[in-house]
């Protein structure tokens, strides 16, 4: 696969992009609802090709991820996907909403402390962070253990994923990744012959092996819950910066948390684009692609790809570029099975935190963003109390 830029040290946008972008929502939704013109086969393939030094560290510790969920093609997804489902059905997500609350009290409870002590705390680490991967995890029936490694873990391998690491970057994410993995190889090992229901134990159950639960594992862990710090993130800053079409005090009701979580899902999502690949030639808006062209699909918006000029884009790509928010999860077969459960801990964390620290402003109006090919997010969102 083509790396997406010209140089390591550099986003994509500095330079032509490599992926053919397709903007248009309707062109978005044809592909993700035609898998078999459209393969999953590149989602969770690495942007920047591995070098031999981290391929070497990675396969020292048996690191392997065949395709199973959301870059399997083939006859064996729909059976997967079910049982996976079946953590994620909409009464299990209502059901978890009072744990996500209690979650999101004590989060900002411990801001309002820091901020006491301190007059300053940053809300990623305090509120943001931790809270999703709590939920995630008992979600699945696994314990709840490593939570400060997990979420390094995640986006050490979110960058070796869908970064443009150099090489001595890459060594250092690959040792990350291959860290994670021994001890989510451990965990699974743990988990199918646990008591009780749980996620690996069932696919397990349904014929998995231990690598390909492995697999699976790997991002999962990731997405299910670093994607949601992400959002989380993202709405509080651009609420405490004035952004948002409300404001911080509405925001801490139940209906304006909700409201903005949903602008920011439609304008500014921490999951804005995904690739998908050709499996043979085929149309795309009027327009013939060539089989194994690389695609890019844009669901909210974004920084990667801003002011780039599509490859070879049908003739109609360009046509329309509202973005539907029914994409944001993406849609058919692979779309997001945490979809429910994104939105709603981020707006009950949002609506908690809004609560909990009504007169808070922001200290630093130019963080560090996570850019990476298809997250994004502020990396702190550093707040004070008011002076005097």
């Amino acid at each position: 696969m083509p790396a997406a830029m010209a140089s390591p040290a550099e986003a994509p946008r500095a330079s032509k992009c490599p992926y053919l972008v397709v903007r248009d929502p309707d062109s978005v939704r044809d592909v993700l609802h035609r898998p078999a013109d459209f393969s999953p086969a590149n989602a969770l393939v690495a942007v920047t090709p591995l070098e031999g030094p981290a391929l070497r560290v990675l396969q020292r510790a048996g690191f392997a991820l065949p395709p199973v969920l959301a870059s399997n093609d083939t006859g064996t997804h729909g059976g997967i996907r079910k049982v996976v489902a079946g953590f994620f059905t909409p009464a299990t997500v209502a059901a978890m909403e009072p744990r996500i609350r209690e979650l999101a009290r004590e989060a900002a409870a411990d801001a309002a402390g820091q901020l006491a002590r301190s007059g300053h705390a940053d809300l990623v680490q305090t509120v943001a962070a931790f809270p999703p991967a709590v939920v995630m995890l008992e979600l699945l029936g696994l314990p709840v253990r490593d939570l400060a490694a997990l979420k390094r873990w995640g986006l050490d391998s979110m960058e070796l994923f869908w970064g443009w690491p150099g090489p001595e970057r890459q060594l250092e994410l690959a040792s990350s990744a291959a860290e994670f993995y021994v001890w989510l190889r451990r965990l699974v090992a743990d988990s199918v012959t646990a008591p009780g229901r749980n996620l690996f134990k069932s696919l397990a159950g349904h014929g998995l092996s231990r690598t390909e639960i492995c697999s699976l594992g790997y991002f999962l862990l990731i997405a299910g819950q670093e994607t949601t710090t992400q959002l989380i993130s993202t709405t509080l800053f651009r609420l405490l910066e004035g952004a948002a079409p409300v404001g911080w005090r509405e925001t801490a009701s139940k209906a304006g948390a909700t409201s903005v979580v949903r602008h920011v899902l439609a304008t500014e999502s921490s999951v804005p684009t995904w690739r998908r690949v050709t499996a043979h030639d085929t149309d795309l808006g009027g327009g013939r692609l060539p089989a194994g062209t690389e695609i890019l699909l844009e669901l909210s918006g974004n920084q990667i790809t801003a002011g780039t000029e599509p490859k070879s884009a049908p003739p109609q790509e360009e046509a329309g570029r509202g973005l539907s928010t029914g994409l944001v999860f993406g849609s058919g077969i692979h779309r997001c099975l945490g979809a429910k459960l994104a939105e709603l801990e981020a707006a009950v964390i949002i609506q908690e935190t809004a609560a909990a620290l009504p007169g808070i402003q922001l200290r630093d109006h130019e963080p560090e963003w996570i850019r990476l090919l298809s997250f994004q997010a502020p990396r702190t969102v550093r707040v004070m109390n008011p002076p005097g």
